[in-house]
């Protein structure tokens, strides 16, 4: 597979374009890997906001059920939901003027890479940002 997110683009999303992240997939569960993830924005920084169909309020932060329903800018959108579901995603984040779109380890749509690149937003895909961010320095 294609390296989706060189360098340059992990540093732009990581340093340069997002402070507020909507993670899509979060929930209370602590043991999930995106509880982990948004805590790991937050110590850094960023502003996380919970996207869940039950719209729970997750590390303080309100949640929501959609990205259309999140009644602010978001700059990045982080895709915790299984490949079968990310391109909606990637296409909610798009209408909703998101600057740009992580897709975590393990998701990959290559059609919704090219679609969202080609609407002008930043993407990675198929890395995560704890690991992304200390690597960076």
């Amino acid at each position: 597979m294609t390296n989706y997110g060189d360098e340059a683009t992990v540093r732009s999303i990581l340093t340069g374009r997002g402070d507020t992240w909507a993670v899509v997939g979060l929930s209370t569960n602590t043991a999930r890997a995106a509880y982990g993830v948004a805590r790991f924005l937050q110590e850094h920084g960023k502003r996380i906001v919970p996207v869940h169909p039950k719209a729970e309020t997750v590390l303080g932060e309100q949640g929501y059920a959609s990205l259309a329903d999140v009644p602010f800018g978001v700059d990045v959108v982080d895709v915790f939901v299984n490949s079968a579901l990310a391109g909606e995603v990637a296409d909610q984040a798009v209408a909703v003027g998101a600057k740009a779109v992580w897709f975590q380890l393990g998701v990959v749509d290559e059609d919704a890479y090219a679609r969202t690149t080609a609407a002008g937003l930043e993407m990675v895909m198929d890395k995560c940002p704890a690991i992304e961010f200390p690597r960076l320095g």
